[in-house]
């Protein structure tokens, strides 16, 4: 008893020890390597005689690991280390001992920094009632983006696969990025928001390497919608160029096809991408099993712009007299962006003249307004 005893004392103490190591050794700089491949170990079936020397490299079992450098060494790891090796897989980015090239840890993911900054840290707050005059868009959207990621058991029933993604088209100002905005709050997903001019980069494969990190990311914050504002910046149609930047850009726009082509039907992953000009966009992005959903966002009618305002002017003191259906008569070729215009001016125009609520002369000299500015910015570009 006494010796057992005091063989456990050794062994406690060698543990001891040896957990001593694994702290030291986490506690030191780590090489960082990549996983090339995972091999499975099986012992050589050839029995030993008896008194023969048993290579024990040749007796082990299971997984053994090949795994690349950041000084360009591959090396074989018979022994992973002191991680489980069913949780690798290929390219997954971890740490190494220096000396005996023993993974230590598994390291995050590694993204470029320009990618993590389109990730929108404060979920989105706008709601559809924001939204006025848009009803039949709301509908096509929350059918083709937000059913499918919290109510995937109806597609299944069916048998109907859902869109993987979907175009916003319309003039400037129509409500394209606040519908995105709503539609992501709605499905409590991860909001990605990414502007096609900064998929334009300068360096050979920088655009690419962008979109291709964009939506790895996008898989390991699932659910996520990926936003692509401005598309026709990167998805124009191909021309022969002899310009290294045009074909820098068809090389982002390919990459963006291949990753749309890439990621299945995924119910916890959706591209929006938005364009005011459809009419430049390249065919190939604009087919079935890319961008599915084709909706449009046209002017507001006169019944849907007395909604803006109202949905823009009902934080504000308004006078009851203030004729709404007038107003909208008014604004014939407004957008929705030049309607919220409308309401800040004549806010403004009543706080100059110290008034506690906003009358209709305030909204009608908010309208004069936001006209006279629209005419000078046309006659300036004109």
């Amino acid at each position: 008893m006494q010796r057992t005893n005091l063989e456990l004392e050794s062994y406690k103490e060698k543990v001891k020890e040896n957990q001593e190591k694994i702290k030291l050794n986490k506690q030191l700089p780590y090489l960082v390597g990549n996983i090339v491949e995972i091999l499975e170990m099986n012992p050589e079936d050839e029995a030993e005689e008896d008194g023969a020397n048993i290579d024990l490299d040749s007796q082990r079992k299971g997984k053994c690991v090949v795994l690349k450098t950041s000084t360009r060494q591959t090396i074989f790891l018979p022994v992973v280390g002191l991680v489980d090796p069913d949780k690798l897989k290929p390219g997954d980015l971890v740490g190494v001992n220096k000396d005996s090239y023993l993974i230590l840890d598994t390291l995050p993911s590694e993204y470029d920094s320009r990618v993590k900054a389109m990730e929108v840290d404060e979920k989105p707050t706008e709601d559809y009632n924001d939204i006025g005059g848009l009803e039949k868009q709301i509908q096509e959207l929350v059918e083709a983006i937000v059913l499918p990621m919290t109510h995937k058991e109806r597609f299944q029933k069916l048998g109907v696969r859902p869109p993987k993604g979907v175009l916003l088209y319309g003039p400037p100002g129509t409500g394209k990025t606040l519908m995105a905005r709503a539609c992501a709050a709605q499905t409590n997903a991860t909001f990605l928001k990414l502007a096609g001019p900064q998929l334009v980069q300068m360096f050979i494969g920088d655009g690419a390497k962008l979109v291709r990190d964009a939506f790895q990311l996008a898989k390991e914050k699932s659910p996520c919608i990926i936003f692509i504002d401005e598309i026709d910046a990167i998805g124009t149609k191909r021309f022969d160029s002899e310009v290294s930047g045009d074909r820098e850009v068809q090389r982002t726009m390919l990459e963006l096809l291949n990753q749309l082509d890439g990621f299945s039907s995924d119910e916890r992953i959706k591209v929006i991408a938005a364009t005011n000009r459809a009419d430049i966009l390249d065919p190939a992005l604009m087919r079935s099993g890319r961008l599915d959903r084709k909706i449009e966002f046209p002017h507001p009618t006169e019944e849907a712009r007395a909604r803006i305002l109202q949905i823009h002017s009902r934080k504000m003191n308004v006078h009851p007299d203030v004729n709404f259906e007038e107003l909208a008569r008014s604004t014939d070729d407004f957008n929705g962006a030049q309607l919220k215009a409308v309401c800040v001016e004549a806010g403004m125009l009543a706080l100059r003249r110290d008034a506690t609520e906003v009358n209709h002369e305030d909204f009608n000299e908010g309208i004069i307004q936001v006209q006279a500015k629209k005419k000078a910015s046309l006659n300036y570009y004109a």
